[in-house]
């Protein structure tokens, strides 16, 4: 799968150096609003969490979002989940271009997001695994 290095615009908002900030960059990316916004309403939307016992704390777009804060996020904005694999079901949609859909897509990998335009990956480094990596669903514009 052919990949493009693409930050989302978290150079341009003013952030240096690594974070764990993958959703924030596939958010921003696909949807096309600044890396700063998306920043700032995911802490909005992490803000309504329940921590507990399997919980270390509330999201943060820096550290890691938890998928349900993400859904949320997603769901308002319009973007439908489609999921690609079940419990047990094994997997049967990879990080390839002709097993995912053309459009838009934010993708969710084992502990990764990353943004998937017309068959082509744009993140900060090619999370495909060789086109091995398993796709557990994703979200896009209907």
């Amino acid at each position: 799968m052919k990949w493009v290095y693409d930050d989302g615009g978290r150079a341009k908002a003013g952030y240096k150096g690594t974070a764990g900030d993958c959703a924030v960059r596939a958010i921003a990316i696909v949807t096309g609003k600044p890396y700063q916004e998306v920043y700032d309403t995911i802490i909005e939307f992490a803000k309504s969490e329940r921590t507990g016992k399997r919980k270390r704390g509330k999201s943060n777009p820096r550290t890691g979002v938890y998928r349900r804060t993400i859904h949320r996020y997603l769901t308002s904005l319009g973007l439908i989940w489609t999921p690609t694999m079940l419990i047990g079901s094994g997997c049967k949609v990879h990080l390839k271009p002709e097993e995912l859909p053309m459009g838009k897509l934010i993708v969710n990998v084992s502990k990764h997001y990353t943004a998937v335009i017309d068959g082509i990956i744009y993140d900060l480094y090619d999370p495909s695994r060789n086109e091995t990596r398993c796709v557990y669903g994703y979200y896009r514009k209907e």
